[in-house]
């Protein structure tokens, strides 16, 4: 059984999602509260559908949580039809974006998409060399030893870790960051790369060069 976390504050809405999804032995368990809805184990589920307006806490917050601490697909679903809202989602890290109304058929059809692309990717990782790097909690920990990093530097540090080998855009890196100085976040950003260098050369000189710059684009973790 695929069992699917939302967090929708329209109950009707949800349950008519959740009635069509179960023909496909899906199990939709909804919140209308979105800190009970990230109070409620979000890691045992398989995937996030995620509304924008909800009480007491923006969409945009809840997703960027979930994409901070979970590796799991997140679909926004939302009647909100500013383009910069859905630009936002994506850049923050969420896999898809569904405007209301819609049709179940396409969030099932988007729902089985996104689960055979994670499917794919853990079964790639399988294989893959073991990471230097480890986050458990609020500490990245590289090659067994905890780094001292300051908030910021530990919300860019683990973006990197969790996407080893791709390339994260500097708007990426940045709309993640809620710890970054809001003037000057290019430069900002710059400075706390070279930070997370000194530290990792801490240890190795040559570890400094595990994360790199691409032209034009932002960084990645190699």
């Amino acid at each position: 059984m695929i069992n699917i976390l939302m967090i929708e504050d329209d109950p009707e809405f949800a349950e008519l999602l959740t009635e069509y999804l179960a023909q496909y032995d899906i199990k939709v368990t909804n919140f209308e509260d979105p800190f009970l809805g990230l109070s409620a184990g979000v890691k045992k589920y398989d995937l996030l559908i995620l509304d924008l307006t909800l009480p007491g806490m923006d969409g945009l917050e809840v997703c960027e949580e979930v994409v901070r601490k979970y590796n799991m697909p997140v679909i926004i679903s939302s009647a909100r039809s500013d383009i910069q809202d859905k630009v936002d989602a994506l850049a923050i890290g969420a896999d898809d974006y569904l405007p209301k109304p819609y049709d179940p058929k396409e969030m099932y059809a988007r729902i089985m998409s996104l689960l055979r692309r994670y499917s794919k990717s853990k079964d790639t990782n399988l294989n893959a060399p073991k990471s230097d790097f480890e986050i458990k909690g609020d500490t990245i920990y590289f090659k067994g030893d905890a780094l001292h990093l300051t908030p910021a530097e530990f919300e860019v540090l683990s973006l990197l870790v969790k996407h080893q080998g791709v390339t994260q855009s500097r708007e990426q890196i940045i709309n993640t960051s809620g710890n970054m100085s809001i003037d000057s976040q290019g430069k900002s950003l710059d400075v706390i790369i070279s930070k997370i260098r000194s530290k990792l050369g801490e240890k190795n000189p040559d570890d400094a060069k595990r994360i790199q710059a691409v032209r034009g684009v932002g960084y990645k973790l190699v």
